[in-house]
């Protein structure tokens, strides 16, 4: 790596790292996560990024050359047609295939029982054995090839694991090379490493359906309390399998179901927080922070959150007042986002420099405070506007 390029990722990391641990660098850091928005500054469209990881990734390396930005992840558009048609998966929806070319890829949550990819009388099965109960019951069902466990087996089910598993690793050992080339060709640093979901969201994501399991937190709570346990050490080492052994950069942590209106204050201190919380502190324990992704508003929960180790996550705030969060967290943790993707679609430069300034100066004046984005940026955030919040916090967020 040249000289120039090594000097200028050290420090952006040590901007970027300073600042996760609240204190005050040299200036606030920027660090996007550009998904649909790399492909469209890259003049691909959604489809295309979603089809050809290599288009995805090459998209990221134009913004991280053209943008200047401390930390980016090396691609967002995190599903891959080459994995989903290869495995089968059917619980997406990819655009060119089920939605327009136009169109960011989708979840396809079971809409009823029926659909459910976990049925109201399996809990037990699943609480017993979750890694088995995906295998022989979870596969079929979200699959279009996979045959149920006793049926004879088919040529499309041993494809679909073998191509399966095989583009699975094609796909995840791409991510190595990526972020060599963040570092070594734009002196850029890769954001999270290692990936973790609370266990009552996996369970309503991928196994229940929100509806449905809204219902068995009233007729079966014991159930739901007993699954979320039981996933909880598979969230675990999912969260510590892909982490960064240096322990510099976050995991990230991306939260569904426990914001408003999905719980009430007492469900989410009940079902959501007790496995999730548990999770946090063995990693903190650990000496790991984790990204506290907060999609949607969270607000009503900060007196939950604020029982975490001190420094053991940075907090994204995306709906919510993020003045708020810093009143309530800000003693305790580092803040990121709080610029409103509907400002950075259909504001104007000059609304979201109005915005960046405000949030510098009442959450990020002490340090402790990462510019971004309140959500992951698709494809309608402009151009104009990530040019201006970029600049912006460059030129005005310096520590003087």
């Amino acid at each position: 790596m040249p000289q120039e390029m090594e000097g200028r990722y050290q420090e952006r990391l040590a901007r970027y790292v300073a600042a996760m641990k609240k204190e005050k660098p040299d200036r606030v850091p920027i660090r996007p996560f550009a998904a649909e928005f790399a492909g469209k500054y890259a003049g691909y469209n959604n489809q295309q990024v979603t089809h050809d990881v290599d288009l995805a990734f090459d998209a990221i390396m134009k913004c991280a050359r053209d943008f200047d930005w401390d930390a980016t992840v090396g691609n967002m558009v995190y599903v891959w047609t080459g994995l989903t048609e290869a495995a089968g998966l059917n619980y997406y929806a990819i655009p060119g295939i089920d939605k327009p070319p136009t169109d960011a890829f989708q979840y396809v949550e079971p809409p009823d029982e029926e659909s459910a990819f976990m049925k109201a009388d399996e809990y037990d099965e699943f609480i017993a054995d979750p890694t088995g109960f995906i295998a022989n019951v979870w596969m079929p069902r979200a699959n279009r090839y996979v045959v149920p466990l006793g049926e004879p087996s088919t040529a499309k089910n041993n494809l679909a694991w073998l191509k399966g598993g095989m583009a699975m690793l094609h796909y995840f050992n791409k991510f190595g090379a990526q972020i060599a080339r963040l570092k070594n060709e734009t002196g850029t640093v890769h954001a999270i490493a290692g990936c973790l979901k609370a266990p009552f969201d996996i369970l309503a994501d991928k196994f229940r359906g929100f509806r449905q399991l809204c219902a068995d937190i009233h007729r079966q709570p014991k159930k739901v309390l007993a699954a979320c346990e039981a996933l909880r050490p598979h969230m675990y080492y999912c969260a510590v399998a892909g982490a960064d052994p240096t322990k510099t950069v976050p995991i990230s942590i991306w939260l569904h179901r426990g914001c408003t209106p999905f719980l009430s204050p007492k469900q989410f201190e009940t079902f959501f927080w007790p496995t999730c919380k548990k999770i946090i502190e063995d990693l903190h324990a650990e000496g790991r922070q984790v990204l506290w992704y907060a999609e949607g508003d969270w607000n009503p929960n900060l007196k939950y959150i604020a029982e975490l180790p001190e420094k053991s996550i940075i907090y994204h705030v995306d709906r919510a007042d993020p003045f708020e969060v810093y009143e309530k967290v800000g003693h305790k943790f580092a803040i990121s986002g709080g610029v409103p993707n509907d400002i950075l679609a259909y504001g104007t430069p000059d609304e979201v420099r109005a915005r960046c300034k405000e949030v510098i100066d009442r959450i990020g004046k002490n340090g402790g405070y990462i510019m971004d984005a309140g959500a992951i940026m698709q494809d309608d955030s402009t151009i104009a506007n990530i040019k201006a919040m970029t600049e912006f916090t460059v030129e005005y967020g310096v520590y003087r």
